[in-house]
C-alpha cells in the first residue's frame, strides 16, 4: 500500500468504523496467511483455506479501496491529507 493510502487511512479510521474494521481483518488475514506461509507443506484442506483467506483478503482490500477513492475524491480530502503531513 502506498504511504498516501496508509496515512489517508490512519486519519480515517478514526471515525470510518466500517474501514476501522476492513482495516482490521485484511490485518487478521495477513497474518494468517504468514502463517501458512511458514509451513513447509499444506495439507489439503489448508491449501483451500489459505486460498479462501487470499480471497477473502483481496475482496477486503477491494473494499478498503473503495472507501479510499470515495475519500480521494471528495472536496475534503486535500484537508485530511494536509494535516496529516
Amino acid at each position: 500500500m502506498e504511504e498516501r493510502d496508509e496515512r489517508l487511512i490512519a486519519h480515517l479510521i478514526q471515525s470510518d468504523e466500517t474501514l476501522k474494521e476492513y482495516v482490521q481483518q485484511h490485518r487478521d488475514y495477513e497474518k494468517q496467511l504468514e502463517e501458512f506461509n511458514k509451513r513447509i507443506h499444506l495439507t489439503t484442506d489448508e491449501s483451500l483455506e489459505r486460498k479462501r483467506i487470499q480471497k477473502l483478503k483481496l475482496a477486503n482490500r477491494d473494499r478498503i479501496e473503495r472507501i479510499l477513492v470515495e475519500h480521494r475524491t471528495s472536496p475534503g480530502e486535500e484537508k485530511a491529507q494536509s494535516s496529516g503531513s
